[in-house]
């Protein structure tokens, strides 16, 4: 068996860390505007909490991991062209970060085979480029679950689909589709939003009538950051939350302060890391989390606390591989046995996904109270 990299600061021998020669720079894309702009500072601080732990336990091949922030809020084919000339003229080995799908999908043919791309957010599924390795929840582990819990424990059968307009949103949708009819409900309606909708806007003014005139049990949310804030907060409004439920699977803690307490009634929430965890590591981690970044640093909620468990799995690939050339680490990954400890436990990839465990949690007041574990074993479709 291989023993999981370790690199939390518990661990570390007393005295100061070495000092080390040389930098692995590595390009950290994170939103710093737009809808996902909320998400973007605990993403910021989470990796970089990760990369003063790798740095303290010797870094990565004697050389320091130094962060370089790109903007992911920023247009798709302008956050590639910046990343991609970063690496044309050597200035970054790697990239990693949370931002949505629509930037993946940008940066990852530019990058395939040329750097190594840990990509931290959950996302649609079924990527699967050379050199790109995920971190993320997907809705066959995340939602599929969620769904069946929901038809069993609160009798849920009936779906209204509340997404933005890309990627995303519109991939999950179609999976919901096949989950609602595993367990002999369907989904009857869905709604799209253009990034940015704002409270007010006439999409999501229309998709709230949609919803109204439904018979929705409940809504499946598909909302990036703000625009997630907003639907909440007009959902309360109107009083939808006294006939429907709400499962999102992008749903932080960050999200629900700003929505507020008094739009949180019967939200759901899925995800692979929730600040209320009282497990040993994520115990931990928020010590050392709060002991780097102060009291009043963002909740690291699961976006951001992606981001921390992207940096180590990209300096676990570069150690292992010996290179950060992208064929030596994919024979790494193809000959198994790529696992770290982080503040999510003990992961692993298969393949070039990260397996982990999932959990439902429901919102109380302005934070999440974890339900359950869910059963992630495949289930047929009907």
């Amino acid at each position: 068996m291989v023993t999981p990299a370790r690199y939390p600061g518990r661990r570390l021998a007393a005295g100061p860390p070495p000092p080390l020669a040389e930098t692995l720079d590595i390009a950290l894309v994170v939103p710093a505007r737009g809808p996902a702009g909320l998400l973007g500072p605990a993403c910021e601080l989470c990796a970089v909490l990760a990369a003063q732990e790798v740095n303290a336990a010797g870094g990565v091949l004697g050389r320091e991991v130094r962060l370089i922030p790109v903007d992911g809020g920023a247009p798709p084919s302008r956050v590639a062209d910046e990343v991609e000339a970063m690496v044309v003229a050597g200035t970054v080995r790697g990239v990693t970060g949370w931002h949505i799908s629509s930037v993946r999908r940008a940066l990852a043919p530019r990058l395939a085979g040329r750097v190594p791309y840990v990509y931290t957010a959950l996302y649609e599924g079924g990527e699967n480029t050379e050199g790109v390795y995920l971190v993320g929840e997907t809705p066959d582990g995340q939602l599929a679950p969620a769904m069946r819990w929901l038809a069993g424990e609160r009798r849920v059968r009936r779906w209204h689909v509340v997404g933005n307009d890309y990627v995303w949103p519109r991939r999950t949708a179609r999976a919901a589709r096949l989950y609602a009819r595993a367990t002999g409900g369907v989904v009857r309606g869905e709604s799209y939003l253009p990034l940015g909708a704002a409270h007010g806007s006439p999409e999501m003014e229309r998709a709230l009538d949609d919803i109204e005139r439904g018979d929705a049990d409940a809504v499946l949310m598909l909302l990036v950051g703000s625009d997630a804030v907003c639907f909440n907060r007009a959902f309360a409004a109107r009083g939808l939350d006294a006939g429907a439920l709400r499962l999102s699977t992008l749903m932080d803690e960050n999200m629900l302060v700003a929505g507020g307490a008094d739009a949180s009634r019967g939200l759901y929430s899925t995800a692979g890391f929730f600040g209320t965890l009282a497990t040993a590591d994520t115990l931990d981690f928020h010590a050392r989390y709060a002991a780097r970044h102060g009291p009043t640093a963002p909740v690291p909620g699961s976006p951001g606390q992606s981001c921390y468990e992207g940096v180590l799995l990209l300096a676990e690939l570069i150690a292992r591989a010996g290179s950060p050339e992208v064929p030596a680490i994919e024979g790494v990954t193809a000959a198994g046995g790529v696992r770290w400890e982080g503040a999510r436990g003990v992961l692993g990839l298969t393949g070039r996904h990260v397996r982990q465990r999932i959990y439902l949690s429901e919102a109380d007041g302005l934070d999440f109270s974890v339900l359950v574990e869910l059963d992630r074993t495949p289930r047929h479709h009907r």
